[in-house]
């Protein structure tokens, strides 16, 4: 059985609306993500603000993984 980690719903929306709004700002860096999040000035405190960087780099690096697994598959009937 894996565990994982438990986040917030707030977390988990706030990132997702933040991906969205800035879709070309976010990448697979926790750094980068953390630094532009500070440069929006969204209000949180800083625990807030890295569980948030920290789930968008989690989204971003599985929507990348999606899309090359997509890329990746053959379509069978061309």
């Amino acid at each position: 059985m894996k565990v994982g980690k438990v986040r917030t719903e707030m977390v988990k929306r706030l990132a997702i609306e933040l991906i969205d709004k800035y879709s070309k700002s976010f990448n697979t860096e926790f750094d980068h993500n953390k630094k532009f999040l500070t440069e929006l000035n969204i209000g949180v405190s800083k625990k807030m603000r890295n569980k948030v960087a920290g789930y968008a780099t989690r989204v971003v690096k599985s929507d990348l993984m999606a899309v090359e697994v997509e890329g990746e598959v053959e379509p069978d009937n061309i």
